[in-house]
C-alpha cells in the first residue's frame, strides 16, 4: 500500500506488541498526549473529549466498511484527498475553539510556548512520530512521507485562509458604510453639522476591523 499516516504508524506499531485494536490503541494514545498538556497548560475543551472518543471509534468502522481499491490511481486519488481533507478539516474544528484533539493540542500548545510556525511544528511531530512508529513495526509508505511533509503546511494554511475569513465584513455592511459616509459629506456640504455614523433605524453601522495578514 502507500502507507498510513504518521500517528496511525505509530498506533499500527503499537499493535504489535499490545493486545489492544487499532481503535482501542488510537483512545489509549490519546489519554497519553492528553497527559503532555499539563507542563504546556492547554486547556482542553468539549471538542477534545468528542475527539478522543469518536476518533477511535470511526477509525475502527472506516476499517470493518472502506476497503482500499486495487488501482494505483484511485488509491493515491484518495491519498490526496485525504490529506488535504484532513487538512481542511484540522483547521476547521481549531478554529471552532471548542478545544482541539489531544495531538492537535501538542502542537497548537508547543507552537503558542515557541512562537515557531504551525508548519514547522507540525511537520517536526509528525516526522518523529513517524520515526517511532516505523520502529515499532507500523506500516510506512510513500504516502506516509508525503503527509509527515506536508499536512503541516496545508494547516496552516487553511489557518490562515479561516482566520481572513473571520475578520471578513460583508460586503452589504461595506456598502451601507459607504453610502452613509456619502450622506454626511454632502450633509456637511450643505451646511449642517455633522451626524452620527448611524445605519438603518438608527444602529451604528459597524466599522471594518483592522485586516489580518497571513504568512507572516
Amino acid at each position: 500500500g502507500l502507507g498510513l499516516d504518521p500517528w496511525d504508524v505509530f498506533h499500527e506499531g503499537l499493535t504489535h506488541h499490545v493486545p489492544l485494536t487499532f481503535g482501542q490503541v488510537v483512545i489509549a494514545v490519546g489519554v497519553l498526549v492528553l497527559l503532555l498538556w499539563i507542563p504546556l497548560r492547554q486547556r482542553p475543551g468539549i471538542g477534545t473529549v468528542l475527539n478522543v472518543i469518536l476518533i477511535g471509534l470511526a477509525a475502527d468502522a472506516g476499517i470493518a466498511l472502506v476497503s482500499a481499491p486495487e488501482d494505483l490511481w484511485a488509491r493515491a486519488l484518495l491519498l490526496g484527498a485525504g490529506i488535504v481533507g484532513n487538512g481542511l478539516a484540522g483547521a476547521l474544528y481549531i478554529s471552532a475553539k471548542l478545544g482541539t484533539g489531544p495531538r492537535d493540542g501538542l502542537w497548537v500548545a508547543l507552537v503558542a510556548r515557541t512562537g515557531i510556525s504551525v508548519r514547522a511544528m507540525r511537520t517536526g511531530i509528525e516526522v518523529l512520530v513517524l520515526v517511532s512508529g516505523f520502529l515499532l513495526g507500523g506500516t510506512v509508505g510513500v504516502g506516509t512521507v508525503v503527509y509527515a511533509l506536508a499536512i503541516g503546511p496545508l494547516v496552516q494554511f487553511f489557518l490562515e485562509v479561516l482566520q481572513k475569513e473571520e475578520h471578513h465584513v460583508p460586503a452589504r455592511l461595506l456598502r451601507r458604510a459607504a453610502r452613509a459616509d456619502r450622506g454626511r459629506a454632502v450633509h456637511v456640504l450643505q451646511g449642517h453639522p455633522a451626524e452620527p455614523d448611524d445605519g438603518p433605524a438608527g444602529r451604528p453601522v459597524p466599522a471594518a476591523p483592522v485586516p489580518v495578514t497571513a504568512g507572516r
